[in-house]
């Protein structure tokens, strides 16, 4: 499969995934604020409330994530390499050069958010930048611009808050049952038994949807990693480079301290090293990113 052939192919799944998340999110807050005795009138009102919180949260997600991070603006006269490196490559992408920041922390990592390629942002830590050679922090900043150019960090910023507003939703009606529930109550036995049933339903979804929300952010999160990687092969027309930087990124074992599990997906690799939570299956399942063995390896399959 070509590198257009794995965009065009990604895009779909995304588009399918996210169509997918919202029906479930509807889905979710239904049978909770049914179950719950709220109505429809409470759950309208929720929605509009969240809606506009989390466009908040979208058009200033890159400058909540980079105080979070403790980032600072990366000068060039300080990270030459950096600076230029991301200029050529968005220059011959024809694509905006996008600001660079840098985090004081020796653990090697990067990322990119932003809400488009006009608003968007590319973080090194200076761990990174000191330890990789200019061809290997090259492969790196085309892995994050692809990040950008494919659209990703726009599409994580929807999953990021669409997570965050059904996990908030559950929180918020499983506290306010404390209370007794909604106005809403039916004194018939059919009625009363419908209304026990989505109470029932409402409150294992209440539990759960947290947790399926955070598998579809992961399971996207990974996926696009592959992307990014290849897509970063086919800017720079130097596959070496990038699996040089994922092998000494591989050899990288300091968790990020600027990191945490709301950001972990952003960055090319991990950054909660000691943070696997899990064995086997369940270690892979709850990973933020694939193994960076079958990285490479998919790396080095595309350029034979």
């Amino acid at each position: 499969m070509t590198h257009y052939q794995l965009v065009a192919s990604n895009k779909q799944k995304s588009l399918v995934v996210i169509i997918s998340f919202i029906a479930f999110i509807l889905f979710a807050a239904y049978f909770i604020m049914e179950g719950f005795g709220y109505g429809l009138d409470v759950m309208g009102f929720a929605l509009i409330f969240a809606g506009i919180s989390s466009f908040g949260s979208y058009y200033f997600s890159d400058t909540i994530i980079l105080g979070l991070s403790g980032a600072r603006e990366a000068k060039r006269a300080e990270f030459f390499d950096f600076y230029t490196v991301a200029e050529n490559l968005a220059n011959s992408q024809k694509m905006p050069i996008p600001k660079l920041y840098v985090i004081d922390d020796t653990a090697m990592n990067a990322f990119a958010t932003g809400r488009d390629p006009q608003h968007a942002v590319v973080c090194a830590t200076t761990g990174l930048l000191s330890k990789l050679n200019r061809r290997e922090i090259e492969g790196v900043v085309a892995h994050e611009l692809s990040h950008v150019q494919n659209y990703d960090i726009r599409l994580m910023s929807l999953v990021t808050i669409m997570v965050g507003f059904i996990s908030l939703l559950a929180d918020w009606v499983l506290r306010m049952s404390y209370w007794g529930g909604g106005r809403k109550r039916n004194d018939r036995d059919g009625d009363s038994q419908l209304q026990t049933i989505f109470l029932v339903v409402g409150m294992i979804l209440a539990l759960l949807s947290p947790l399926i929300a955070q598998l579809i952010k992961l399971a996207i999160s990974r996926k696009r990693e592959f992307l990014a990687d290849a897509s970063a092969v086919a800017m720079t027309k130097n596959p070496q480079g990038m699996i040089d930087a994922l092998q000494k990124l591989g050899t990288d074992r300091e968790p990020l301290e600027a990191a945490n599990k709301a950001t972990a997906h952003l960055y090319i690799t991990n950054p909660l090293k000691n943070a696997h939570g899990g064995i086997g299956m369940f270690s892979n399942l709850f990973a933020t990113h694939p193994p960076l063995s079958e990285r490479i390896k998919s790396l080095q399959e595309i350029t034979r």
